[in-house]
């Protein structure tokens, strides 16, 4: 169940209309909302107070854009650097979820340019759901989920199944991709036979929710994102587990620093909005 929500805004609009998508399903429908606005450092007092005054409007008109009770949103209009102010008030919220923009910034691009959705990605160990600017945010009815044998791939499984459940028309498309050197093929006719995915299946079919098998080979990354444009997907699932000891909690980890791996290439170059489900590995 997710209860409590951290929605970042930047006054682009895009996270709230996410949001809005999302209230109305019953798994999110009684979640808490702390929409977040942040502040950056500015050089002089007045440059402060005119983006602080800013900030407000920019955080009111996304409390009034949302479709959610008043009691559940809490608004909290913060001070500070962008990435750390996130990661603080997720902590302090206990967030099970974070919604926040994305600029979609490939590898380096993405730490020279200091993206804050980039530095969040690797250092929080709870689910995200990116938003593109470029994403056209639609109503949920096409989930797409990545399936593996992970126990990140089985909590993306499971976020599928509690969004899309008694959902009229959603259908949830079940992937999973087996790294091959070959050419990228369209899904196999016996996908249900995959194991990977005959074991999703039958939790779908239990759970009464249509679904679509879909077996192919290739790489992981563009494979999936592949997929997903040609099958118009709504939303896309995958799992990103925290790979890092405990030790090393407060570090980057580089794979996905460097944009390396699949959940930050997916997070790149996917066409729809990106929930990344997160478990410690």
């Amino acid at each position: 169940m997710i209860e409590k929500i951290l929605l970042t805004v930047a006054g682009r609009g895009l996270c709230e209309e996410m949001l809005n998508m999302l209230i109305d399903v019953p798994f999110i429908e009684k979640a808490s909302v702390t929409v977040l606005h942040i502040v950056p450092p500015q050089v002089t007092a007045e440059a402060m107070s005119s983006k602080l005054e800013q900030g407000g409007k920019i955080l009111a008109e996304a409390v009034k854009s949302l479709k959610v009770n008043p009691n559940q949103i809490t608004p909290r209009l913060k001070q500070g650097d962008p990435k750390d102010v996130v990661l603080q008030v997720a902590d302090e919220e206990d967030s099970d979820l974070i919604i926040m923009g994305s600029r979609g910034l490939k590898r380096l691009q993405s730490i020279l340019e200091n993206s804050v959705s980039q530095y969040v990605f690797q250092l929080s160990s709870r689910p995200m759901l990116l938003v593109k600017d470029d994403t056209y945010v639609k109503k949920l009815k096409r989930i797409m989920v990545a399936i593996d044998k992970s126990e990140a791939g089985q909590q993306s499984l499971n976020l599928a199944l509690s969004l899309i459940k008694d959902r009229d028309g959603g259908q949830l498309l079940l992937v999973h991709v087996t790294p091959d050197q070959r050419k990228s093929k369209e899904g196999v006719t016996d996908a249900e036979q995959d194991p990977v995915l005959a074991a999703a299946a039958a939790q779908a079919k239990k759970q009464g929710v249509s679904y679509r098998c879909i077996s192919s080979t290739g790489k992981p990354g563009p494979e999936i994102c592949r997929l997903a444009e040609e099958m118009n997907v709504d939303l896309l699932i995958l799992g990103s587990p925290d790979r890092r000891p405990s030790i090393a909690k407060t570090l980057p980890d580089l794979d996905r620093l460097l944009g390396t791996s699949l959940s930050d290439y997916v997070r790149v170059y996917a066409n729809c909005p990106v929930l990344l489900a997160r478990t410690i590995d």
